[in-house]
């Protein structure tokens, strides 16, 4: 039986939450342990059940997704180990993909994606991978090399700290590689990456893949 990824699921509108509960728990390896209809009831279902990855709407009443993810991160519920966050959107807008990042999220989706690239976002981020769709992967990227002529001081300070090869893990993750890619660039084993990661991230002080994918973009392209 294959290992199973726990998986909260955050929308208010009751037909998606239904649907994505259904597509998801269809899967041998994700189960969903719970579902919230706002921002509040997202921060403390996920407090109160840890999932492996959170899906959560942007757009919601009350307390909405963004607000969430800050919460989630002032509390210490995200990053390796704890909770990876993918958010969910019908909106592709370049300023919640940027903030969503910057507040620790793994990954940003579009309501309208295909089951399979859903399944495999939250697989991706259970992993500690990002998972962004590549439109809106493109866009990130474009955007950041279009906006900034040279990395600030803030950004280069966060580099200081790394070894030679957890900058260049750093760079490679930047590229969009997996941790296997990543080792046989490297000629090193899948573990010795792993703690390259793990460490780069611990440094720079980020909390996941996408957002040291946005640092290394800014400060290494």
């Amino acid at each position: 039986m294959p290992e199973q990824i726990s998986v909260l699921v955050v929308d208010d509108e009751p037909i998606i939450l239904a649907g994505l509960s259904a597509i998801l728990d269809s899967q041998a390896d994700l189960t969903v342990v719970g579902t919230a209809a706002d921002g509040e009831e997202a921060v403390e279902a996920c407090a109160r059940l840890r999932p492996d990855v959170l899906l959560l709407d942007i757009r919601m009443p009350r307390r909405n997704g963004l607000w969430a993810l800050a919460e989630l991160g002032r509390r210490g519920l995200l990053g390796p180990g704890r909770s990876q966050v993918l958010m969910l959107t019908t909106f592709d807008l370049d300023s919640y993909v940027d903030e969503a990042l910057a507040a620790g999220a793994s990954g940003f989706l579009l309501k309208n994606s295909a089951y399979e690239e859903l399944t495999g976002a939250v697989r991706a981020a259970a992993a500690g991978h990002s998972a962004l769709s590549p439109a809106v992967t493109s866009r990130i990227i474009e955007g950041h090399l279009r906006a900034r002529q040279r990395p600030s001081e803030q950004e280069l300070a966060r580099l200081r700290d790394l070894t030679e090869r957890e900058r260049d893990v750093l760079r490679l993750v930047g590229d969009g590689l997996s941790n296997a890619e990543i080792a046989d660039r490297l000629v090193v084993s899948l573990h010795t990456v792993k703690t390259h990661v793990s460490r780069m991230l611990t440094k720079t002080g980020c909390q996941s893949r996408a957002q040291a994918a946005v640092l290394a973009r800014n400060t290494l392209s």
